[in-house]
């Protein structure tokens, strides 16, 4: 999710709801008694062991709501402000900043979430079908928000050309990796013969099938990225004046990690097609295609062909991986629903997150770039390994220390994620606030209350 602007966000944007998960995600439930499986700790921080204790004990992992919350604050922070600090908005490639590292903290948000929303499952198939109509619901919401029907506060056009509407999007790819971590949390996982876990190993065997679906999405990912190859390819865009451009550009190549001859792009124009691609991809900063680099800015007169070519940073190969970061970000969660002690819990947190750390910053170093937009195997270890110290950050001031006052705007946010992308991300309260006016448009609300005009 390549935004630069709120604007194009919501439009047609991309990786910053990133945002905005759906706070039914937060915790789903599979029925009206599960609902206490949902986060829900005991007096001493452990996970309640039936919904009749849960009832007098009832207490939210605030620590999750916490994380969200300032997810939430950072993708509009990153949002409002990267266009004025470039250092913070989305790397126009290789590399990360502040702003790359939103959407994949909301995937493993989602993926620590599931853990408790399926802790028990007593109807499987029921389970699945409740969770192929919440991935649905969102996929479809945003669809609406991002494939083209809500515009810039500046262009008071109505409604989509279904010919070229956005089909991937940042509500959409949480929607594809909410899908299938719940399906792997419902189906694959082995059932306790008796007795808690209680050691490293004991989790790795109850869950090393969702673990095998995590290698395997890796090694395919890999496979495809840079063994496939990929031929040269035309497009054409569309001037404001009408004036129709025709573009080729030369490929022939295969593991090329480029914006113009990459396997994730290739993939992207032959499924779903290339009218149906994000229009302003975020490489338009790069310095091959901007004279204002690492701005957005005229293209320079030698600029590759395919800079002006629609790319998706929410695609179908790069997904794989997205889902990848939500097995991880479950995996956090088992270990809160498994062990007890905060310190035990600590530990394997930190220890989890350093490992990836480690190996994302050493496959980078040999070649194997963070890079947002390809969603690489580097920048999900770099990102998902970074969002779990930070949770581990977060948990031990909130949840173990109790320091959870200050921290309560951040709580509330998190609780109402999806609300505020909506209301904030996708322009709907700029629209209000400068949508009505009085005979002209600059006799707006914000003039009247001396901000504007």
């Amino acid at each position: 999710m390549e935004m630069t602007t709120t604007t194009e966000k919501c439009i047609s944007s991309s990786s910053s709801v990133h945002g905005g998960n759906n706070r039914r995600e937060e915790y789903p439930k599979e029925g009206a008694d599960d609902d206490v499986e949902a986060g829900v700790l005991g007096r001493d921080g452990e996970a309640a062991a039936s919904p009749a204790a849960a009832t007098t004990t009832r207490q939210r992992l605030v620590s999750l709501d916490v994380f969200r919350g300032i997810t939430v604050a950072l993708m509009i922070l990153v949002d409002d402000v990267g266009g004025i600090v470039p250092a913070i908005s989305h790397s126009p490639w290789d590399g990360v900043t502040l702003a790359d590292f939103v959407f994949p903290f909301f995937l493993f948000i989602v993926g620590v979430s599931l853990a408790f929303a399926y802790k028990k499952v007593p109807d499987k198939m029921l389970a699945t079908k409740k969770a192929m109509l919440r991935a649905v619901k969102l996929f479809i919401v945003g669809l609406i928000l991002q494939g083209g029907f809500f515009h810039g506060i500046h262009e008071l056009t109505y409604g989509v050309d279904i010919r070229k509407i956005r089909l991937m999007g940042v509500l959409q790819r949480i929607a594809i990796a909410y899908l299938v971590v719940a399906l792997c949390e419902i189906w694959l996982r082995r059932v306790s013969s008796g007795g808690d876990i209680g050691s490293g190993s004991m989790l790795i065997t109850r869950y090393h099938h969702q673990m095998f679906v995590g290698l395997v999405l890796v090694v395919t990912y890999l496979v495809i990225l840079y063994g496939l190859h990929v031929p040269d390819w035309e497009y054409e865009v569309t001037s404001p004046d009408s004036t129709v451009k025709h573009f080729l550009v030369k490929c022939g190549v295969k593991g090329d990690t480029g914006p113009g001859c990459n396997a994730v792009g290739m993939i992207d124009r032959s499924v779903l097609g290339i009218q149906h691609l994000y229009a302003h991809p975020v490489y338009l900063k790069t310095e091959q295609c901007s004279m204002a680099s690492p701005r957005n800015g005229p293209l320079p007169p030698n600029a590759p062909s395919w800079c002006e070519a629609p790319f998706d940073p929410e695609g179908l190969l790069s997904s794989l991986m997205a889902i990848v970061t939500c097995l991880i970000g479950l995996q956090i969660g088992h270990v809160i629903v498994h062990f007890k002690k905060h310190n035990e819990r600590i530990k394997r947190w930190s220890i989890l997150s350093l490992c990836l750390l480690t190996l994302g910053f050493s496959l980078h170093l040999f070649g194997l770039h963070m890079n947002k937009s390809l969603y690489s195997l580097s920048y999900t270890c770099v990102t998902t390994g970074t969002a779990g110290l930070f949770f581990v950050a977060i948990y031990l001031l909130v949840d173990v220390k109790g320091y959870k006052r200050p921290v309560l705007p951040m709580e509330w946010m998190g609780k109402h994620a999806l609300m505020i992308f909506v209301l904030v991300a996708c322009n709907v309260i700029p629209v209000l606030v400068q949508g009505f006016y009085w005979k002209e448009p600059s006799n707006n609300l914000l003039k009247l209350i001396g901000i504007g005009g």
